[in-house]
């Protein structure tokens, strides 16, 4: 069965009587629980602590990912199976009210730079680590976001509201519809508690899987703390991290440094698929940042409309330090903080610092090449040449002065003809976005040149390159929309947004709307921290 046909299954279906199941207790690998009771045995220096989640009352499914389920091994139904004796069903699980037996509940710390600035301890004080599972896709880590508060809540609730919830499920599935590795969503329940954020609203839980949610700032609490034992629970978390993770790695003499230079590597790609597809994170501290090069932590999220280098998206960042144009240089800045985490191990750094500032600044050729690489295949182009990067960097200027649609712009320059002017009607689409015709038509001409030399076929280019400009993102206003309709009891939009969204790349009938501008009202939708 197709995911798309395994997504059609209606969530109001009660619970099939004749049903129970959960995965085998002896498939929960719990990895990082074990570690965490290991450190604190050996050097009272734990990753987290056991917990169990806040009773959610009246919990009801908003959304379940069939498709992601079926790639973890998860039966079709696995949802709705019945409470039996001594094994509770999935709804009560994935609410945060039971656990299936073999798993593990655990809840992490970590500290972090926020905003730029020391934050000191910080830990997870919403999301629960329900455990790690065996799949066929690899071990998988299952974590509840929003399932109350743990000891790393300090005075928050540990609660996440639906509106959130649904912004979070929907855009770690459009992420992974495009392509960019991030963290996946399982499922989202929703319950009528009353949650207070600016306003009274509800609670919700989404169900988050990765193969590991540890971040930059782990590294960083035990490198800070100064407490006995600290660096040792340090070396095995490197440890922990090169073997089951980085295992080509296992075998270099200064794993830490290894380990470093791998995360620059994949911080620089994702940071490069980020621009690419018009992608800003809104929040980028550095206990948001994965050791593994994941999109994590959706909050203040965006997707380009009118394409301004300089957007902020997250309206708690007055100062602009997460823009579009800075998510590069952030991820820089917060590799420099996972490496000053990282000194304690690299005995050579202590007589010359040059080592790892040799591996940090691999990030200035590391990055360029591939978002150069991102650029060319956006253009279509299959040469690599010097110039390329100057030719995509020409044609942002050229939207940034027209306000032309990020994601528009690239998709109907698909279907550019080359052969022809670029005030031929053929190429009104395109041409159309932009105010200043003229500007365009200048670089459309050196495009056209840049595909003539290398014998390019329009057809063929036009295939290639919406393979890689999708038609559909998820905008702000088409969150908003599945928001307000699911405070109203009405799910379906969300289920509509998720299942559009797993194949981005394809025109779908009925959806033409989802691929149009945003509506003039989406202007006023502001998002923060709260989101």
């Amino acid at each position: 069965m197709s995911k798309l046909r395994h997504m059609s299954a209606p969530l109001s279906s009660p619970p099939l009587q004749n049903f129970s199941w959960s995965p085998e207790p002896e498939q929960w690998l719990n990895r990082f629980a074990r570690l965490s009771a290991e450190t604190q045995a050996r050097w009272q220096a734990p990753l987290g602590v056991s917990w169990q989640g806040d009773p959610l009352p009246m919990p009801a499914w908003v959304a379940v990912n069939q498709g992601l389920a079926a790639d973890i091994g998860w039966p079709e139904h696995w949802h709705l199976g019945a409470e039996s004796a001594g094994l509770p069903g999935a709804l009560s699980v994935f609410s945060g009210n039971a656990a299936w037996p073999g798993m593990a509940p655990f809840t992490s710390v970590y500290s972090g730079h926020q905003f730029g600035v020391w934050a000191g301890q910080l830990g997870d004080g919403r999301a629960l680590l329900l455990g790690e599972v065996d799949s066929p896709i690899g071990p998988q880590e299952i974590q509840l976001k929003g399932a109350g508060a743990t000891p790393y809540s300090r005075r928050a609730d540990g609660r996440a509201v639906l509106r959130s919830s649904i912004r979070e499920y929907l855009c770690s599935e459009a992420m992974h519809g495009l392509g960019v590795p991030t963290t996946r969503a399982l499922s989202l329940v929703a319950s009528p508690q009353p949650v207070r954020r600016e306003t009274i609203e509800t609670a919700a839980v989404v169900t988050r899987v990765a193969p590991s949610f540890i971040r930059f700032g782990h590294f960083e609490h035990f490198a800070h703390s100064g407490e006995p034992g600290h660096l040792d629970a340090l070396q095995a978390l490197v440890d922990f991290v090169v073997e089951h993770h980085y295992p080509e790695l296992a075998n270099e003499p200064n794993r830490a440094l290894a380990l470093l230079d791998g995360v620059v590597k994949r911080t620089a790609e994702l940071m490069a698929h980020w621009q690419s597809v018009g992608f800003c994170h809104g929040v980028m501290n550095t206990d948001n940042m994965s050791i593994l090069g994941l999109t994590i932590d959706y909050g203040p999220f965006g997707f380009l409309d009118a394409f301004d280098p300089n957007h902020i998206c997250n309206h708690s960042d007055d100062r602009g330090r997460y823009s579009w144009n800075n998510q590069p240089q952030i991820g820089y800045w917060n590799l420099r903080a996972l490496a000053q985490a990282l000194l304690p191990l690299i005995p050579e750094a202590k007589d010359d610092a040059q080592v790892v500032i040799d591996v940090l600044q691999t990030y200035e050729q590391r990055f360029p090449e591939a978002m150069r690489a991102r650029w060319r295949a956006k253009l279509g182009l299959q040469a690599s040449q010097d110039e390329d990067g100057e030719l995509a960097v020409a044609l942002l200027h050229t939207m940034a002065a027209s306000k032309a649609d990020f994601t528009i712009t690239f998709r109907r320059l698909c279907d550019y003809r080359a052969d022809l002017p670029p005030e031929h009607a053929a190429n009104a689409p395109v041409r159309d976005l932009f105010l200043d015709r003229a500007a365009f038509d200048v670089w459309a001409h050196r495009y056209a040149s840049r595909l003539q030399a290398e014998g390019s076929v329009d057809a063929e280019r036009a295939q290639r390159m919406r393979r890689v400009n999708p038609v559909y993102v998820l905008r702000n206003h088409m969150a908003e929309v599945a928001i307000q309709r699911a405070q109203k009891g009405d799910y379906s939009e969300v289920q509509r947004l998720h299942q559009l969204l797993q194949r981005p790349f394809d025109e779908q009938p009925g959806a033409e709307a989802d691929a149009g501008f945003p509506p003039e009202w989406a202007q006023a939708i502001e998002v923060s921290c709260s989101s």
